[in-house]
């Protein structure tokens, strides 16, 4: 079952979800139902405006979020344990990780418990959000031909808010840069391994795959998924030096070592438009190398080296470049706990690292789709609450775009519309809507999408402008009913 369920059950999605809350009271967990059943009906709408102007309703609303039971972690307790339950099942999972910054401009007074984020002022109240992901990956490994493929998002397993707070005084006056003072205040890395530490170990026969950027390339991340049973592909951002042997031989650097490995192999792979930088498909060239052990760095009271090397094989991508090109290439350098001996071994990790995308998505999801960083609330503790609940019907938006590309020909009931929203939709596309595919085409339509040669597969943002036009002209034709009724 993926997080998208049901979604079109607003109601029972919701209770699927949520249902389980102990807050202290059944109105509370009756509330928080009804609010993330509103923002599933109305992806980015205004607590007054779910309330549908019932004063009442928006003054219960705030004073959930603002309840000193409501944390984030209280509610999502009874989705994290769904996640969790179907994690025991056999076969790998992608368990994909980052964090993204939340701002909220200044008001006429600071909100209480936010902390500096951003550029400039207008930006500057806010909170570090770190996000564990689980989605399936599929038992047979995809056609190297295609493109990333589409994943089930299960939801999330772990969810953290992180404040940052001004450096003390003590540290920015120490003669020597403030290394001891800084040794007793938490550090920002320290988040990717506590994450892992809150989802545990696979059970037997089950593979948790750990998939992040840049950030995750800490000792101290990739020693706790060693500890943990859970594989990896981490994005290198170290130029780490190798050791080899049990006396620990100096044996080169990373970067030079996976940079000498030959040519294996080259897939293609669409990349997503950045700043400055449109989408485009490249063909990329892969290399690998064999289990390296990348020495243990230099921590306060530990000399370097001095802790145990982590084992860990290199897979290269690279995109070769003419003489007549600006600008480097692009070039990954993965680190993966598994021992490598095929092209094909190498390629599985590139596809796993490219499904870090889906991160991303929801974080886009979230900010823009739901309106997070639009919230009104004035307090941290009412803003966190609210975050975690958009945070899981955030990632039932991606997952209605995966779930429009897992199988397509299915008949168009599976699709998860209700039969109501089948009828209406196949009423106003005039066609008869057979397949999965049809169906979700036909979302996209009314959300935008041309549906041109060149226009690719529709994303999740066209997705949810179709459903919510979709439910539009169903609450239509069910006052429309009424009306004739009376």
């Amino acid at each position: 079952m993926s997080i998208s369920t049901g979604f079109g059950m607003a109601q029972q999605w919701a209770q699927t979800h949520f249902g389980h809350v102990h807050l202290g009271d059944v109105r509370r967990t009756r509330r928080v139902v009804t609010l993330a059943a509103g923002w599933a009906r109305q992806p980015g709408a205004s607590i007054p405006r779910l309330s549908q102007g019932q004063a009442y309703a928006s003054k219960a609303a705030y004073q959930l979020l603002g309840h000193v039971q409501t944390t984030p972690d209280a509610v999502q307790q009874p989705h994290r344990a769904l996640v969790s339950q179907q994690l025991q099942a056999s076969g790998t999972f992608l368990l994909v990780e980052d964090t993204t910054e939340l701002s909220w401009p200044e008001a006429a007074e600071r909100r209480a418990g936010l902390g500096p984020v951003g550029q400039g002022k207008a930006y500057s109240q806010g909170v570090l959000l770190h996000s564990l992901v689980a989605a399936a990956w599929p038992a047979e490994d995809p056609d190297p031909a295609a493109k990333r493929p589409a994943l089930p998002l299960l939801g999330l397993l772990d969810q953290q808010f992180h404040v940052r707070q001004p450096v003390p005084e003590a540290e920015k006056a120490h003669p020597h840069g403030g290394s001891r003072p800084r040794q007793g205040r938490v550090r920002e890395s320290a988040l990717w391994a506590q994450s892992l530490r809150a989802v545990g170990r696979p059970p037997a026969g089950t593979r948790w795959v750990v998939v992040a950027d840049r950030g995750a390339d800490i000792y101290e991340h990739l020693q706790q998924c060693q500890a943990q049973g859970l594989g990896f592909v981490v994005r290198a951002a170290q130029d780490r030096a190798l050791v080899a042997g049990p006396d620990k031989t100096p044996a080169g650097r990373l970067f030079a070592v996976a940079r000498a490995q030959p040519r294996a192999g080259q897939l293609r792979l669409a990349l997503r438009g950045r700043p400055r930088q449109p989408a485009r498909e490249v063909v990329l060239q892969v290399s690998f190398t064999p289990v390296l052990a990348l020495r243990a760095p230099q921590r306060p009271g530990g000399a370097t080296g001095k802790g145990e090397p982590v084992p860990a094989s290199v897979v290269r991508v690279w995109e070769e470049r003419g003489l007549d090109a600006t600008g480097p290439g692009l070039e990954w350098l993965l680190l993966s706990d598994q021992p490598l001996s095929d092209l094909a071994q190498a390629l599985r990790c590139v596809r796993q690292y490219t499904s870090r995308w889906l991160i991303e998505d929801f974080h886009k999801a979230l900010k823009t789709g739901l309106g997070a960083e639009k919230l009104q609330l004035q307090t941290a503790a009412r803003l966190f609450a609210a975050v975690a609940l958009l945070s899981v019907v955030a990632l039932a938006l991606v997952d209605l775009r995966e779930k429009s590309r897992l199988e397509p020909d299915l008949p168009a009931e599976a699709a998860g519309l209700t039969a109501t929203e089948l009828r209406v939709l196949r009423h106003q596309h005039r066609r008869p809507l057979t397949s999965v595919h049809a169906v979700w085409r036909a979302l996209a339509a009314l959300g935008g999408h041309l549906g041109r040669k060149g226009d690719g597969p529709p994303g999740w943002q066209t997705l949810w402008l179709g459903r919510m036009s979709l439910r539009l002209l169903v609450e239509g034709v069910q006052m429309a009913a009424q009306l004739l009724d009376e």
